[in-house]
């Protein structure tokens, strides 16, 4: 995918939301200075310009941080507790929050995968 435009009568991330949804991780890269991010933006968090594209990611990258949650900010994620949580930066340079495979450490090369809970597709990361 490589749709520059978000419609008007349809959420910002929902680029995001659906990709997801298709197994696909898809990030928005600045046509003017290159910078890439995965939070849905109206404008490039480096030099204000407009005109974002969306991108598929490999689904590929480092893990930068890694947190155990013991206890769920909500019920909504109880039923998963407890579970990994990593920072990830893709191999196309922006980092995403995902959970994680547990064991998963500072470093490690990971590949996406995707799981339902509550309706929605989250991503889960594990070793390749």
């Amino acid at each position: 995918m490589n749709d520059t435009t978000t419609s008007p009568h349809q959420p910002l991330a929902a680029p995001f939301t659906e990709g997801l949804a298709q197994g696909l991780i898809r990030y928005q890269r600045c046509s003017a200075c290159g910078t890439a991010q995965t939070l849905a933006r109206y404008a490039c968090p480096h030099c204000g310009h407009g005109a974002l594209a969306w991108h598929d990611a490999a689904g590929t990258g480092t893990v930068r941080a890694v947190t155990v949650v013991a206890r769920a900010p909500s019920d909504e994620f109880r039923p998963l507790a407890p579970y990994t949580l990593v920072l990830v930066q893709l191999d196309e340079g922006p980092r995403l929050m995902a959970h994680a495979a547990p064991g998963v450490r500072i470093g490690d090369a990971v590949r996406a995968g995707f799981f339902t809970h509550n309706g929605r597709t989250l991503v889960r990361f594990a070793p390749p």
